[in-house]
């Protein structure tokens, strides 16, 4: 006899405590041993996810809870990684929605919020973060609402039912006891069992035939050197078995054939083997090296697919292609285009919102995401991994519709002090942005909603970074295309070019320090035609950053130690994507991230 199966995904904004709030739920749901060396956000698994504190790939686990199963799916909180979120909340009947007590819904929130709505399913909401200074706990309720109302929520969902929680402190709270816990007078146990009983209560079992023939719709991939590629999915009807010949369907209807070679069900963050799962259990399956994401495993006698996963189009476009620098080949391992062509297409089996094109020139690609930060953790993995590259500027990718060119245009939501927002709202008028929404906190911070064509984003979070002097929180989701406004003024100033090789030195850099603002500090090498800084003026400037003092026997050579130079921009991958023109390319190696102009040579540009 199986376990009674809750299938629920978690989804929020980023950083509203997601992750710790599963942390919770796995230790209170006793998968750890006793002693156990416990991580902290242990769903974050990836390296790029723990030091940037988000969740970029879906993950499953699964919990027992009495005598029920439950398998709880981690989403991604940017809507960057929509992608993962549209596939995952397929396998699932019901969803957590996090929300932080102070900020309420954001962007994001509106993003997956939409996802899991059209898919039909009926949210719990939980109220994290309530023990914090700011919290808010009932008027975040009252935002989510509207939230509900303004994305068009039927009647049931609208009456969700809500917790409060601490996912920190591993507990959560029906309303009744909230206010006794404001007011330091509750006294009750603080544990997580509310927040069981609520998935238990309101999340449906799953509803699947184990009779019928199968269907398992593969919703993510995973690669194995022993077992080769593992397909991850939900059995919609009928029973798995271990060692069963099956067919995969494509989504162009043709079949491929494979047979069970592993079947693996979920405890805790352990993988278990089964000899055979039936319907409403998400389990991992090897065997099947043609299987994509999508597709689906069926009876070879009776193949039946399900309905593809319909995935939203990318909205940014990216040239990426081989380095010809003056430096290229000297600092990854991976730098040829038949190895970037090749990681490139691995990279499409298991990301569903990229597209890859290849151009008229064999070393050069283009590449479709759905905003920065998703085109930027790509390169950034790429980089890791030993690959040497070079990327344009990013440009939005426009429809045609009706014979009308359309763009797409995104909600912007920005939280500043009070004394920034003046700044905000004119810098955002330059670049087409309507404001809908603003509203004052008594803490000294305003919250501002503005609807902006993707293009005005490109090259903002910089000159946001510098109006608030860091203060500011800016968050953006994709809204809909609409026609094509007129052309906007993007301003920025010129650079600062490297006029030969070789080391910058302190001297130079002093010199020079009345220019502008540099992106390298003394010591670093250079070439001719890279960017070195920007210039406080509108035109480009060639400067020698290597020229050294010329010494004489009354002056030293430990002269400089006493100089002390501006602190540099520091420019990191996803700030310079931002902020290079159209005739100018980032440099991407393991080691380095330089800009340059596309052309070297001054007399050619």
């Amino acid at each position: 006899m199986s376990l009674p199966i809750r299938n629920v995904a978690i989804i929020a904004h980023v950083d509203h405590g997601k992750t710790t709030l599963v942390d919770a739920l796995l230790r209170q749901a006793g998968i750890f041993r006793e002693g156990e060396d416990i991580p902290t956000c242990v769903m974050d698994s990836n390296t790029l996810e723990r030091e940037r504190g988000i969740t970029i790939l879906a993950k499953n686990t699964a919990v027992r809870y009495g005598e029920t199963l439950i398998n709880i799916v981690d989403t991604p909180g940017h809507a960057d990684f929509g992608g993962e979120v549209e596939r995952v909340l397929g396998m699932v009947e019901g969803c957590l929605l996090i929300v932080d007590a102070n900020e309420g819904p954001m962007p994001q929130t509106r993003f997956v919020l939409r996802k899991a709505l059209e898919k039909g399913l009926r949210p719990i909401v939980v109220v994290n973060k309530i023990d914090r200074p700011r919290a808010e706990p009932y008027k975040a309720v009252d935002k989510v609402l509207d939230l509900f109302l303004e994305l068009g929520a039927d009647e049931d969902q609208c009456d969700f039912p809500y917790l409060f929680a601490s996912g920190l402190r591993g507990f959560a709270l029906e309303e009744a006891h909230l206010k006794a816990f404001l007011e330091g007078k509750y006294s009750g146990s603080l544990d997580m069992k509310p927040l069981f009983e609520a998935i238990l209560k309101h999340v449906p079992p799953p509803i699947g035939d184990p009779g019928k023939p199968l269907q398992l719709q593969v919703t993510t991939l995973e690669y194995s050197e022993y077992l080769g590629r593992i397909v991850i999915g939900k059995i919609h009807n009928g029973t798995i078995r271990l060692g069963d010949p099956l067919a995969v369907v494509k989504e162009d209807g043709s079949i491929a054939k494979g047979k069970v070679t592993k079947l693996f069900g979920f405890q805790g963050l352990q993988r278990i083997e089964l000899t055979e799962a039936t319907a409403g259990h998400i389990v991992a399956v090897a065997g099947f090296a043609e299987a994509n994401i999508g597709h689906t495993l069926t009876s070879p006698e009776n193949p039946q697919a399900l309905p593809l996963i319909k995935v939203d189009e990318p909205t940014l476009q990216v040239m990426i292609c081989v380095n010809d620098s003056p430096f290229a080949g000297q600092e990854g391992t991976f730098v040829t285009s038949r190895q970037l062509r090749e990681r490139l297409m691995r990279e499409l089996e298991t990301n569903v919102a990229l597209r890859v094109e290849e151009t008229d020139s064999p070393d050069r690609f283009l590449v479709s995401g759905r905003g920065e930060l998703h085109l930027g953790i790509l390169l950034e993995t790429m980089r890791r991994e030993g690959y040497e590259f070079q990327v344009g500027q990013p440009k939005v990718i426009f429809r045609e519709v009706n014979g009308q060119p359309y763009e797409p245009y995104e909600c912007l939501v920005l939280d500043v002090p009070e004394a920034t927002v003046g700044a905000c709202i004119e810098r955002l008028g330059q670049r087409r942005g309507e404001m809908q929404n603003m509203m004052v906190g008594s803490d000294g911070r305003a919250q501002l909603e503005f609807v902006i064509p993707a293009r005005g984003l490109i090259g903002f979070r910089g000159e946001f970074i510098r109006i608030t002097r860091g203060e500011g929180i800016m968050s953006h989701s994709f809204l809909e295309y609409r026609p094509l406004t007129s052309e906007m003024e993007m301003r920025r100033n010129g650079v600062l070019i490297a006029f030969e090789e070789g080391v910058a030195t302190t001297y130079a850099l002093k010199n020079a320090e009345d220019r502008g603002v540099f992106f390298i500090t003394p010591g670093t090498r250079v070439y001719k035609g890279m960017i070195v800084g920007e210039h406080n003026r509108p035109q480009d400037l060639e400067l020698n950053v290597c020229k050294t003092k010329q010494l004489t026997n009354h002056r030293a050579a430990g002269g400089e130690e006493l100089v002390h130079l501006q602190a540099p921009v520091e420019m990191t991958l996803e700030r310079a994507l931002e902020y290079i023109g159209e005739d100018e390319l980032v440099e991407i190696t393991p080691q380095s991230v330089r800009l340059r102009k596309a052309q070297l040579t001054p007399s050619r540009r």
